[in-house]
C-alpha cells in the first residue's frame, strides 16, 4: 500500500540526493576558502600497490621528474613520497595547458610485515617503482601434516 506524501505548502518533499549535493556544495566552500591556500599547488601522483607472496610493489606515475627531485622516506609505519615537478621555461605563448607542475606529495600506512631495511627504488620510463619485501615470518610457507 502506498501511503500519501505530507506536503506544507511552499515546501518540498525532503530529498536525500538533494541534501547531498548541499553538503557537497559547503565543502567546496570550506575548501576553496579554508584549506586551498595552505594547499595551493600541490597533487598526489596516480599510484598502483600490488601484494605478491614475498613484497608490495608500489608504481608511481611521475613522468618527466629527475630522480633528485624525489624524496622516499619510511617513518613510524608510513611510506612519503614526495617532490617537484619544475615548470620548462617556455619562449612562446601557451595555448593549452594538461601537464601538471608543482609539488606533489604522496603518503600510505605500510603494513607490519614489511623489512623496511631492503626498501628498493627504481626510476625508470617515468615510472617509480618501490619494492618493498615482506619480513621472512610474514611470508607464507607450506606445513607439512605428519601421519
Amino acid at each position: 500500500m502506498t501511503l500519501p506524501a505530507r506536503r506544507d505548502i511552499g515546501s518540498t518533499l525532503w530529498s536525500p540526493f538533494r541534501e547531498l549535493e548541499e553538503l557537497r556544495e559547503r565543502m567546496n566552500t570550506l575548501w576553496t576558502h579554508g584549506f586551498a591556500g595552505a594547499l595551493e599547488d600541490v597533487w598526489s601522483p596516480m599510484v598502483d600497490i600490488e601484494e605478491t607472496d614475498d613484497a608490495y610493489l608500489i608504481e608511481i606515475d611521475l613522468p618527466g621528474v629527475k630522480k633528485d627531485d624525489i624524496s622516499v622516506e619510511i617513518e613510524g609505519g608510513e611510506l612519503a613520497v614526495h617532490g617537484e615537478i619544475k615548470e620548462k621555461e617556455r619562449t612562446g605563448v601557451m595555448r593549452s595547458r594538461m601537464r601538471r607542475t608543482g609539488r606533489f606529495d604522496y603518503r600510505t600506512t605500510l603494513p607490519r610485515d614489511i623489512d623496511t631495511d631492503h626498501v628498493q627504488a627504481d626510476l625508470s620510463n617515468g615510472v617509480l617503482t618501490l619494492k618493498l619485501p615482506k619480513a621472512e615470518e610474514a611470508k607464507p610457507r607450506r606445513i607439512e601434516i605428519s601421519s
